[in-house]
């Protein structure tokens, strides 16, 4: 009875204990939710740490990007006139050649025969008709054989011109100045008519035709500058200028062909490289957020607005129609007005409504995060 007593004394005892812990956890957790207060951690002042940046103007180039592809101010590839052997080739792969230069000698002991032989018909014709106008100055020839003579001088002078010409083909040179190619003719190699020998550019400017859309044809015209970037050197800007405009329309594409000129003098560009083409039609000043605060969902874009309340500080998701996307920022046409803070970057992290604390404010360029291209006028 006693041992019983005992035992419903202990439980009393313990279920007191567990009340009064209860009663202590509720009264210190209403305390801490106290001192966070409805702001989050630290009251007003607490929640999420964010950097935040202000939206500011910003001009903005309205410029049309477009393709085209570099080739060589002149460019050409040289091939045999006549079917023959090389007898030598005088370039190397990659070489700086100026006009006329020799570049490959084809076999020509026959046309230098021929030419021989008709020099000395030549020869021969002149002395006869030399003898006859002698004659005929002395009245023992009439001026008919004179003439005849004549005839047979200048077919000589003629014959002579063409073996020349025929050797000449053997020789095949330097249209202009320029860089020869990789090539895999070797001497002792057999040619034919328009087989390849060896291309040649001249590298000192490079054109770009590019098609233009036929609604953008009363911004241009020739002499106007235009940049062009290449994926080769994409932080380099190459100025160029728009050397002439193709005289029609293209009435499948309604397109127009234009042709600029680039120089480069360091020889960077080589034909063949794609060439981005930037066609400016102006600056405007628009609203302006760095691309790290905008967020995309779809076709949708918006971005956290940084707002004081009476709970506190918080991101709010604002909606916003983003336009052109330049050298690190966003045009912004509407939903946000000059001012106004945003988060600036790590906005994955944030979700809206959430309590923030600006833990630091940055400029909208240290935001981007870019530095402007580099010029090269004389790319």
């Amino acid at each position: 009875m006693v041992r019983r007593h005992f035992f419903l004394a202990g439980a009393l005892v313990i279920v007191l204990i567990m009340v009064i812990v209860g009663g202590l956890r509720m009264v210190m957790g209403g305390e801490q939710v106290q001192a966070r207060g409805p702001g989050g951690p630290g009251g007003p002042g607490g929640g999420v740490p964010v950097a935040a940046t202000a939206v500011s103007t910003r001009n903005f180039n309205d410029t049309v990007e477009l393709l085209g592809v570099a080739k060589g101010r002149q460019s050409v590839t040289l091939t045999a006139a006549a079917t023959q052997l090389v007898e030598r080739v005088r370039f190397t792969d990659g070489q700086f050649v100026s006009r006329g230069d020799v570049l490959v000698e084809l076999k020509d002991a026959e046309q230098n025969a021929g030419v021989e032989q008709a020099r000395a018909r030549a020869l021969q014709a002149e002395r006869t008709l030399e003898r006859w106008k002698t004659l005929a100055e002395q009245g023992f020839a009439s001026k008919a054989a004179v003439d005849e003579h004549q005839a047979a001088y200048l077919t000589a002078q003629a014959d002579l011109a063409a073996a020349e010409a025929r050797r000449g083909d053997r020789l095949i040179r330097a249209p202009f100045a320029g860089v020869v190619g990789l090539t895999d003719i070797t001497p002792g190699a057999l040619v034919n008519p328009g087989t390849t020998i060896v291309t040649l550019d001249d590298l000192s400017s490079v054109r770009v035709d590019f098609q233009v859309p036929e609604r953008y044809l009363a911004g241009l015209r020739t002499g106007q500058t235009i940049v062009a970037t290449s994926d080769v050197y994409p932080d380099t800007q190459i100025r160029g200028t728009i050397e002439t405009l193709d005289t029609r329309v293209d009435e499948s594409t309604r397109a127009i062909t234009a042709r600029a000129i680039f120089p480069n003098p360091d020889r960077l560009l080589r034909p063949g490289m794609m060439m981005r083409v930037a066609l400016s039609r102006g600056q405007r000043e628009s609203l302006a957020v760095p691309e790290a605060s905008v967020s995309v969902q779809g076709s949708s874009s918006f971005v956290f607005l940084i707002a004081d309340g009476e709970n506190g500080t918080r991101a709010e998701q604002r909606p916003v129609e983003a336009g052109m996307r330049q050298n690190g920022f966003v045009e912004i046409r509407s939903g946000l007005e000059a001012g106004d803070r945003i988060v600036a970057n790590g906005v994955n992290k944030v979700t809206g409504g959430q309590p923030v604390r600006v833990a630091e404010t940055q400029s909208p360029s240290d935001v981007a995060g870019v530095e402007p291209a580099s010029e090269r006028p004389g790319a």
